[in-house]
């Protein structure tokens, strides 16, 4: 069956419509990302990922193929205490509650950013700073500090959704300052501590499947780094 055009609707061109589809793409892998660190996994979650296929994101980068093959072979011996082992990995290095040597390996930028390794130091000031600036506001429940990997990777989703209704609206200008921003915060914001926090997790974590996740997450933020730049190349023309 055909769809008819509603009266007054904007026809998008096949240029805008993969740079679209692109930038749905991006916003969920970065939901998904952000709902790996925030809390454990529940049942129903571990289920629903040992039933998807990951295999065309194994083509994109090494670090993407071999952290989704962790999962998936993590995944494969899932039993019924298979939820509670990974609840356990998740609190002892991403929540704090295991130390090597003095040190955490918690999700947050001024961690890994400030020379004393606290919370609330720079690094936290100036992602709040830029959540303000673009009206960007926790919901209520949410206790975690401001540029805990979690949230900064929901800020970049939402960028990526902005993106979208900007070039939907033909306002590409609005669509590039949205990528601008993006590639800006990702290599600030999470590129530049991000090995430093997977190097000190690795030490802590015992399950195949969270050194997974730091694999894919790796994988991902720089196959983000080289799209977006490709990205705003294009919007720039």
């Amino acid at each position: 069956m055909i769809a008819m055009a509603e009266p007054g609707a904007k026809k998008i061109d096949a240029e805008t419509a993969q740079i679209i589809e692109a930038l749905e793409g991006r916003a969920s892998f970065y939901d998904f990302i952000a709902s790996l660190y925030y809390l454990p996994l529940s049942a129903d979650q571990i289920e629903n990922l040992a039933h998807t296929d990951f295999s065309p994101y194994k083509e994109i980068n090494d670090n993407l193929s071999e952290g989704f093959e962790d999962i998936e072979r993590a995944l494969h011996r899932r039993n019924t205490g298979t939820r509670q082992e990974l609840a356990v990995d998740f609190t002892s290095a991403f929540a704090g509650t295991a130390s090597w040597k003095g040190k955490y390996a918690v999700p947050y930028e001024s961690v890994f950013t400030s020379d004393e390794g606290l919370l609330f130091q720079d690094a936290y000031h100036e992602v709040c700073q830029l959540y303000r600036e673009n009206h960007v506001h926790r919901e209520e429940g949410y206790d975690f500090p401001d540029d805990h990997l979690s949230f900064m990777c929901e800020f970049l989703a939402l960028l990526s959704k902005r993106a979208i209704d900007a070039l939907e609206a033909e306002d590409r200008e609005g669509a590039l300052e949205q990528m601008v921003l993006s590639r800006d915060f990702l290599q600030s914001h999470i590129l530049s501590w991000f090995d430093a926090f997977s190097t000190r997790a690795l030490l802590l974590l015992k399950t195949r499947f969270y050194k997974g996740v730091l694999k894919i997450s790796k994988g991902f933020f720089l196959y983000d780094a080289q799209s977006l730049d490709e990205l705003v190349e294009e919007l720039s023309k």
